[in-house]
């Protein structure tokens, strides 16, 4: 089946990509590395010794990076629907976060321990319209925001991909009210037509 313009279009513009060529040189997953790369430079949110859950984890890029900082002392559990090849200091768990049977297995790989960090670039598939797409993004967001409630210990941090439109301003009102810091990042690996930004918030208070 031949392709649309449209899906040319990206397809051009995904090979030439720097940020594509650098993931494929220096080993990354995907490009999606160098955002929370920028954000750590940034704000620090990984440090070692680290317990980091990462949300819709596939195809592994901020895994990597995590586990890459937190390091041996640390510990990274990546979840997600999507099978995900393995990543060297990554536990991962296939299923739906939202699921007792996968909140169950992320308990028993804690074994008691307070989670530090919740990290997630999860996005729904988009269908292009708006309208269907932001409600969509939102609801995933929530979500993310819900599971920060039940398993992040007091003091810790939450990075989250969410975008700009019907719904956001109170979702962040909403984090504001759970964290004593949430600040948003546009990282420069982040396309600049892309409505995506990152919440970086800390100091979690129930």
């Amino acid at each position: 089946m031949a392709r649309s313009k449209s899906s040319h279009r990206w397809m051009q513009r995904h090979v030439n990509d720097e940020y594509v060529k650098r993931s494929k040189r220096e080993g990354y997953r995907s490009r999606a590395a160098y955002k929370l790369l920028e954000i750590q430079e940034k704000d620090r949110v990984l440090k070692p010794g680290q317990v980091v859950v990462d949300l819709g984890a596939a195809p592994g890029g901020w895994s990597q990076v995590a586990a890459d900082i937190v390091g041996p002392s640390g510990d990274v559990i990546a979840i997600d629907l999507l099978d995900m090849d393995t990543v060297p200091g990554v536990t991962f768990i296939r299923d739906d976060f939202r699921e007792d049977r996968a909140v169950d297995a992320l308990a028993a790989l804690l074994n008691g321990r307070p989670v530090d960090l919740v990290i997630s670039d999860m996005a729904p598939n988009v269908s292009g319209v708006a309208a269907v797409d932001q409600p969509r993004a939102m609801h995933l967001v929530e979500l993310a925001l819900e599971f920060c409630d039940r398993h992040l210990k007091p003091g810790g941090g939450f990075v989250c991909k969410v975008f700009h439109g019907e719904g956001f301003d109170e979702w962040m009102r909403e984090v504001k009210q759970r964290f004593g810091r949430a600040v948003t990042r546009k990282p420069k690996a982040s396309r600049p037509n892309s409505r995506e930004v990152y919440l970086v918030a800390g100091n979690y208070h129930s």
